[in-house]
């Protein structure tokens, strides 16, 4: 029995074809530029900075909140404290958006560097190329703030809930 022609393509004329299609269709040329563009990041940097700024941003809010809860007597006071801290939220989530058009903005500079808006927004810097600098510089003022918060949490907490009948001021 003979066998016909087989059609088997050889890997360079697949590639080829492939560079043809994409050439051809728009679509799927910005699709190939954005994958490329993707396996081009810097993938260890944003994992260790996702961990870092996660887990500092949970601390550090996690402590405002602690010292809020220790502060006030009953749940419609803690609901004036709610606003100032879920303002920074807010900003740097605004921030961050505008980040992706412009992320070498003084805006989105400062608000990197700025430890309540910094977990959002330094994320948002990173893919598009930061000075390691900023980055240290970012982490640095996380870690400092993140104390000093879990100090004055410690303290108004001591004076809140400790010390009975004494109310916390200034």
């Amino acid at each position: 029995v003979a066998a016909g022609p087989q059609n088997v393509m050889s890997a360079d004329q697949q590639t080829q074809e492939a560079v043809q299609a994409a050439t051809a269709s728009p679509q799927l040329a910005e699709f190939t530029k954005l994958f490329d563009s993707a396996l081009n990041q810097p993938w260890g940097l944003i994992i260790f900075s996702f961990i870092f700024y996660f887990i500092t941003g949970y601390l550090l809010y996690a402590s405002v909140f602690a010292a809020i809860g220790s502060a006030v007597d009953n749940e419609t006071e803690t609901q004036q404290f709610m606003l100032p801290v879920t303002i920074p939220i807010i900003i740097a989530l605004m921030v961050a958006m505008g980040t992706m058009q412009n992320p070498e903005s003084p805006v989105a500079f400062w608000c990197s560097l700025i430890p309540l808006t910094s977990p959002i927004v330094m994320m948002a810097r990173i893919p598009f190329g930061v000075p390691y600098w900023q980055i240290f510089l970012s982490m640095f003022l996380m870690l400092i703030t993140f104390w000093a918060f879990v100090w004055m949490a410690a303290k108004i907490y001591r004076t809140g809930i400790l010390m009975y009948g004494k109310k916390t001021s200034w």
